[in-house]
């Protein structure tokens, strides 16, 4: 990589890091461009060379996070049930870690269409995500080949997501984590019993 690569990566680091910090604080819609390119130092021009607005930022910061989570829990050891209770429990503490804020900018992105695809990219790519497991379950002999995948895939999402509205809404007044452990040990295995080989 050359230094004007590296200088460019740096920057758009710089840039999420700022970006994210400040969106933790005070949420995305009370965020400014220039805000975020004050705190960086850098011009309006350099924002724009990265994004092409603020809610670009929110999906960055959550691309590497939840592509390390889908990897881990397709090399965790086990069972199809253990690799996605792994995935939904590490896509929960990644939330839960977070900022409230933050989480609450995913949800508002992934259901208003109008205002952004971010969050319908993100929404996509979790579901995409949780159909990956699933095949594997099937290729692997663990799961019945006509499992319905698009349907096992939207149901485990729409927990997930459910939980983390009702979390992030609820101001943190629970474990994210803890609520999605309970239900991978009480129900996970039996949304998955029939598909089972």
């Amino acid at each position: 990589m050359t230094n004007r690569q590296l200088a460019a990566a740096q920057t758009r680091k710089k840039l999420v890091e700022t970006a994210k910090r400040i969106i933790c604080d005070k949420g995305l819609a009370n965020t400014s461009i220039d805000e975020i390119t004050e705190a960086c130092g850098v011009s309006k021009g350099t924002f724009y060379t990265y994004f092409k607005r603020k809610e670009d930022i929110v999906y960055e910061l959550s691309e590497k996070m939840f592509d390390e989570i889908l990897a881990d829990a397709q090399k965790c050891e086990g069972s199809i049930s253990e690799k996605l209770e792994n995935y939904m429990i590490h896509f929960s503490r990644y939330i839960e870690c977070g900022s409230l804020k933050l989480a609450q900018e995913w949800i508002k992105n992934a259901v208003d269409t109008d205002q952004s695809d971010v969050g319908t990219n993100k929404l996509k790519k979790d579901i995409s995500a949780v159909k990956d497991l699933i095949r594997s379950g099937i290729e692997n002999k663990e799961l019945r080949p006509d499992t319905p995948v698009e349907t096992l895939s939207n149901t485990i999402n729409d927990l997930l997501y459910g939980q983390m509205l009702c979390w992030a809404f609820s101001g943190g007044a629970y474990g994210f984590e803890k609520r999605t452990q309970i239900f991978c040990k009480t129900y996970l295995g039996v949304l998955l019993k029939q598909y089972l080989l």
